[in-house]
């Protein structure tokens, strides 16, 4: 059985989790973003800083920070390889980490690259910002303007690795579910 592997992306606050949410509770497998455990790691273990837009320029080493990142991703990757399911869904993918660190000018390792190479996505849902659901909360620090910064930083990233990211349209998590889903069985 070939399996599907497919990434839920975009900015921050335009759905994402909500999505993954509904998907899982329709019984599909879903990977969490793994930031979110990360940066509650890093302030209880003091490596974080006062937060600033975002944990990834708040921790005192933003490299190992993203390495980080990365690792989980992949180990998301290949635990995803050992399930009997299709399609399963990612909270974000790999290349989501050179997209953020384009947005905040941070140079990237060769190796991060071959990450994004060696594990690849079949599809990419790309979600579009979204002023009217955005909301900043305790792991959400960018601004509305940041985000739609980062969205493209993102576009621009899985554009270079070789995908085409399908656009999900606005509208309800249901309508939105349901356009995913009709366009991972065509």
């Amino acid at each position: 059985m070939k399996q599907d592997k497919i990434v839920i992306t975009g900015g921050p606050g335009t759905g994402k989790t909500a999505i993954i949410e509904k998907l899982q509770a329709s019984g599909y497998h879903c990977f969490p973003e793994i930031i979110r455990l990360m940066t509650l790691e890093a302030k209880q273990d003091g490596t974080m800083q006062t937060i600033g837009s975002n944990p990834i320029s708040s921790v005192s080493d933003p490299m190992k920070f993203n390495a980080k990142i990365i690792k989980g991703r992949v180990a998301q990757f290949i635990d995803a390889q050992q399930l009997k399911k299709s399609p399963v869904f990612f909270d974000r993918g790999i290349p989501d980490v050179l997209g953020y660190m384009e947005f905040f000018g941070q140079k990237h390792k060769k190796n991060f690259v071959e990450a994004c190479e060696n594990f690849v996505y079949d599809k990419v849902f790309l979600l579009p910002p979204w002023k009217e659901i955005y909301v900043r909360d305790n792991e959400r620090f960018e601004s509305f303007k940041e985000a739609e910064q980062i969205h493209f930083c993102l576009e621009k990233v899985y554009g270079k690795m070789g995908y085409v990211p399908i656009t999900v349209p606005k509208g309800s998590i249901e309508n939105r579910v349901s356009f995913i889903l009709n366009q991972i069985e065509n």
